[in-house]
């Protein structure tokens, strides 16, 4: 009972509070500290959110000539820098694995109107 109770503790404090809040459909940019060999680079990453595990790890498909690719990240790592959310798309389904056989205008999503009350 006790390693648990100090795993939680060392999970807890290793969260990062300051991301937003990513639902599936959303198109978000993902900023990625790549190393190779000695060097560090940026890297970024943008698609569409298909599916969300836990509150870490989101997949993220885009279309590269023609071919679908798709990233898998865990958010809670040191080498994902930023997460920015470019669109919400209007969706009722929780994972959007469909998009896999869909091509060109059949794959794009409904935008969803958000409103700011003042």
């Amino acid at each position: 009972m006790l390693t648990t109770e100090v795993l939680l503790k060392v999970k807890d404090s290793q969260k990062k509070l300051d991301r937003p809040k990513i639902s599936v459909g959303d198109i978000v940019t993902v900023k990625v500290l790549i190393k190779e060999g000695s060097k560090e680079r940026l890297q970024q990453y943008e698609g569409t959110v298909i599916s969300k595990k836990s509150q870490d790890i989101i997949t993220i498909r885009r279309i590269f000539q023609g071919i679908g690719i798709e990233y898998v990240f865990a958010l809670s790592t040191p080498q994902v820098l930023s997460i920015t959310i470019k669109r919400h798309s209007k969706i009722k389904r929780s994972k959007l694995y469909f998009l896999r056989n869909r091509v060109g205008k059949r794959a794009e999503l409904k935008n969803k109107i958000v409103s700011i009350t003042a």
